[in-house]
């Protein structure tokens, strides 16, 4: 009877071990299910920045995070790479990643980027602070109006205009006013090419129906213009004197390609 009651006992436990191992083997695949549900639901969004090149030594950007106002004009948080950038080093067709995230699918109607107290500019090899109004530490506000759908990859770029983003005041001291685009990298083109001779600095303009895109030559002379929707370019190239300036005319741009035009002889 004892030997019975022993191996009813076992059997029990056994039991309950197998149903035990079971539910832990099930749990994570429940788990895992739930969060690939949720991960369809959602839009992901990378931001990038980039600069249009300006005639400065260094240009220190303090970049404290990154939000996204989403559906019910909810404010997102994105999982930012705060830092200190120099500007100088995201021109030409560089950029560099400064904030990820998931967010609800839906109407966008902004993005902000956050900006610390540390951003300073770089002049004749003097490094001065650049004074940062406290509404852009709070938020500077860039209208996005976009529709992101669920399950689908966004990568939005925001190209700083350097050369009108630094103000100089009256008694010296350096402004930071940021001049910002949102591009949407799925939607536009770029324009890219070089001048000669190497050394010279030019400002590159492309213009199609009336609206104007530009940049400056770097120090080897090649320039990119990034963000540009469709359509047929007009390129103006304008060096410093004695120089003469030239222009390309006609150059159609297409979505997700870059347009070179060549070498530029001045």
């Amino acid at each position: 009877m004892k030997i019975k009651k022993g191996i009813a006992v076992i059997t029990k436990n056994l039991t309950y071990a197998a149903c035990l191992g079971m539910l832990v083997f099930l749990l994570p695949s429940c788990s895992k299910d739930t969060n690939n549900n949720n991960s369809k639901d959602k839009a992901h969004v990378t931001v990038q920045m980039t600069d249009a090149p300006a005639n400065y030594d260094a240009i220190m950007i303090d970049v404290a995070g990154v939000e996204i106002i989403g559906s019910n004009n909810v404010a997102v948080t994105l999982n930012a790479t705060a830092g200190i950038y120099n500007l100088l080093d995201l021109s030409n067709g560089i950029d560099t990643l400064i904030a990820t995230g998931d967010m609800d699918a839906g109407t966008v109607s902004q993005i902000r980027l956050i900006l610390g107290t540390n951003s300073n500019v770089t002049v004749g090899g003097v490094v001065y602070p650049l004074s940062t109004p406290s509404a852009m530490q709070s938020g500077l506000k860039l209208q996005l109006n976009k529709t992101f759908e669920p399950g689908v990859s966004y990568s939005i770029l925001l190209d700083f205009d350097a050369g009108q983003s630094i103000v100089m005041q009256g008694n010296g001291v350096y402004q930071l006013k940021p001049v910002i685009r949102t591009i949407d990298t799925a939607i536009a083109g770029s324009i890219q090419g070089s001048i000669t001779p190497i050394g010279a600095i030019a400002t590159v303009t492309a213009t199609s129906n009336g609206v104007s895109y530009s940049s400056v030559t770097n120090a080897s002379g090649a320039f990119m213009i990034v963000g540009l929707p469709a359509g047929t370019y007009d390129i103006a190239v304008t060096p410093e004197l004695p120089l003469l300036p030239f222009t390309v005319i006609g150059k159609a741009v297409i979505i997700g390609a870059s347009t070179n035009i060549g070498i530029v002889v001045l």
